[in-house]
């Protein structure tokens, strides 16, 4: 009895390994066979779903290894306690991959692999849902991750605008059990055909793609947690941010610039207490910090920044805002951005009033809560563009990303990948590559660390920068593709590939079951 556990355990943290930056992506299609095959002769629904967590529990603390690097990045808890939060949350998500394995094994009991497998692939769509939705949603790391190809090509992952992220996962299950099946069978022709096939989607070429219109500047400026939290360091990041602004001698286009989340400590904002902006950059008032931005970006361009503004009760901050903040060249707020979507324990601490008198806090360094925006929208910039913005982990949320009924030219992702670790980063810019290939628009991601990189509509990276680089990006913003089908109609094509998956297994099932 215990090696069936054992081996699941195993299967599951090798399917893992799929993702970016090992990206192992046959051994993560046959772990998941292997898996799945475990479970569907359990003996008992109970057995099924108990199995189907061990998988899920050793896959997603393998998967999500990175956040234990962010206990590191701050001194208000033990750095230890990021090695017992990740097999926690490892073992809150493993209940979703159960489900599905326990639904599919009632559904499939008794019948052929073909049952099952559809079956399996319907229900972990169902399930890859609800995680992304269900208690705020953790979308990180569905399955179809491990589909995406390498930065000069999308791989299989060009199914995206059809499917749907959730949808490819699920036939990404449904084409693991069907290998292992016939591997089973031996039926290597049969494999051999098809991994050929998965190997020419995989790395089949893009091509060049066509090229934008409008100038972009994208900064990254290798600003560690440390630096971005020293009052001593203030000074010294905003030059550095400065210096990679800078235009080139004798350009006067119009012009994008992209500066990273949580770089920037200036409050731009007039009206809060003075004592608020004498602790930061500029040490003066917020139209001197904005002036002083304008001369650095000059003339005929404009400058997406995070920022922080505050919500101020009784002469005090009360509460804080994540957002993106645009500055055209007279300084001057001409929009902004709320996030929408925040980090649980990161930028607000769930249940404050039972776990802050035991010793619990964020992980963002401050004492007072973000507040949550509104939702996707689009800033219309004029000759710059029609922007839509998502903040950091906002991008790994699919059909979440955009507002349909005002559709952006392009999507920005300012982001702090230093709290990631080595692993975190590759993931976070995969899954913004698959946000620009299911929304067919364009995806510039400026990073405090790395990886940094424009990406088009197709989800090939036009250009990136690597991991504690310090740089900068120029050139043109990838034009915006087509709308897609998953444009359109959002998270409905998902479920609906789950419908008809679930109901071909059920046809499946009745005509055999005569």
């Amino acid at each position: 009895m215990a090696r069936p556990r054992v081996a699941l355990l195993l299967l599951g943290a090798v399917a893992a390994l799929g993702f970016p930056p090992i990206h192992l992506w046959p051994l993560a299609l046959a772990a998941l066979g292997a898996g799945a095959v475990l479970i569907r002769f359990s003996g008992t629904m109970r057995s099924a779903f108990f199995r189907g967590w061990l998988f899920g529990f050793a896959h997603f603390t393998l998967t999500n290894i990175w956040i234990a690097t962010a206990f590191t990045h701050q001194d208000e808890m033990p750095a230890v306690l990021g090695w017992f939060a990740v097999p926690i949350l490892g073992a809150f998500l493993a209940l979703y991959p159960a489900l599905a394995f326990a639904a599919a094994y009632r559904l499939a009991r008794g019948r052929s692999a073909l049952v099952y497998a559809l079956a399996l692939g319907g229900a972990w769509i169902l399930a890859e849902y609800l995680r992304a939705t269900l208690f705020t949603g953790y979308a990180w790391g569905p399955f179809s991750l491990a589909l995406l190809g390498p930065f000069d090509r999308p791989g299989i992952a060009a199914l995206l605008p059809f499917t749907g992220t959730y949808a490819l996962s699920g036939l990404a299950v449904v084409l693991a059990v069907a290998l292992i099946d016939q591997a089973l069978r031996r039926e290597w022709v049969r494999i051999g055909i098809a991994s050929l096939l998965l190997v020419a989607a995989m790395y089949w070429p893009a091509g060049r793609g066509a090229e934008g219109t409008l100038d972009y500047t994208l900064v990254q400026p290798d600003l560690d947690m440390k630096e971005l939290n020293d009052p001593r360091q203030y000074e010294p990041g905003f030059l550095t941010l400065a210096a990679l602004t800078v235009r080139p001698e004798g350009s006067d286009d119009t012009r994008l610039v992209l500066w990273p989340e949580g770089v920037l400590p200036d409050y731009l904002r007039e009206g809060y207490p003075d004592r608020y902006y004498a602790a930061t950059t500029a040490g003066r008032d917020p139209a001197y910090a904005r002036a002083r931005i304008a001369r650095v970006i000059g003339d005929n361009s404009v400058l997406l920044t995070g920022t922080m503004d505050l919500e101020i009760e009784d002469n005090r901050a009360a509460a804080a805002y994540n957002v993106v903040s645009v500055l055209d060249d007279e300084g001057e707020i001409v929009g902004s951005y709320r996030k929408a979507h925040l980090v649980p324990y990161g930028e607000y601490l769930p249940f404050r009033d039972l776990l802050e008198p035991i010793g619990l806090s964020r992980l963002v360094a401050g004492s007072i809560d973000f507040l949550s925006g509104p939702g996707p929208q689009t800033i219309d910039l004029g000759e710059h563009g029609r922007a839509g913005v998502q903040i950091c982990y906002e991008i790994i949320f699919s059909g979440q990303v955009v507002d349909r009924a005002d559709r952006p030219d392009y999507i920005v992702n300012p982001s702090i990948d230093g709290w990631f670790g080595p692993s975190g980063p590759p993931q976070h810019m995969a899954q913004a590559r698959m946000r620009a290939i299911e929304e067919g628009l364009p995806v510039l991601r400026s990073t405090t660390t790395g990886i940094s990189g424009v990406i088009d509509a197709r989800g090939v990276v036009r250009q990136h920068l690597g991991m504690r680089e310090q740089a900068r990006l120029q050139g043109k913003v990838p034009p915006a593709g087509g709308r897609t089908i998953f444009a359109m109609l959002g998270n409905w094509l998902a479920l609906g590939w789950a419908i008809a998956l679930l109901a071909g297994a059920l046809v499946v099932k009745r005509r055999r079951g005569h």
